[in-house]
């Protein structure tokens, strides 16, 4: 999802290098996160840690993740938790969804209540799949990201991810 709104943020005029480094869900973020932060020698590098908030306390998870990457010696890190899934973030701009997919009426239904505000949705993954039955989680981001509108802010989570990046980029 990342590689697929960085370019609408990132100028390729800007002489900025994005590096991934991924995990194999939650558990392996928590379990390797510190070692593979800390190997990162770059002192140059800023690093955006992003996970799904799914159903525990968001402030908890990111307290955690910021003693994580204090521990690593990289407190200058930036936490993002995404609220509950990133589907949530898809749900919160329809009109991509519908685009990726090529459907049509989707972005109709944005202003139902659940899609207002889709942070507060229970199971955005299951939401959309009731949307788009061919949706799957790591090949929809991939057809998705492309689409999204980064100036949308119905997700307050997605709102601060944009927002931390185009920091960066301006600092």
């Amino acid at each position: 999802m990342i590689e697929g709104i960085l370019p609408k943020i990132i100028s390729t005029e800007l002489d900025i290098v994005v590096r991934y480094i991924v995990f194999e869900g939650k558990q392996d973020l928590e379990k390797q996160m510190v070692r593979k932060l800390q190997k990162y020698k770059n002192p140059d590098a800023t690093f955006i840690i992003l996970r799904d908030r799914d159903s525990g306390d968001c402030q908890d998870i990111k307290t955690k993740l910021k003693q994580k990457c204090e521990e690593a010696n990289k407190s200058q890190a930036i936490v993002r938790i995404a609220c509950r899934e990133l589907e949530s973030w898809y749900l919160s701009d329809l009109e991509a969804v519908e685009k990726a997919y090529d459907l049509s009426n989707l972005s109709s239904r944005q202003n139902e209540k659940k899609f207002r505000n889709p942070d507060e949705l229970g199971n955005p993954s299951q939401e959309l799949k009731s949307l788009v039955p061919e949706y799957q989680k790591i090949n929809g981001s991939r057809i998705i990201a492309p689409y999204l509108n980064i100036e949308n802010t119905r997700s307050r989570s997605f709102y601060h991810f944009i927002s931390s990046i185009k920091r960066i980029i301006q600092s």
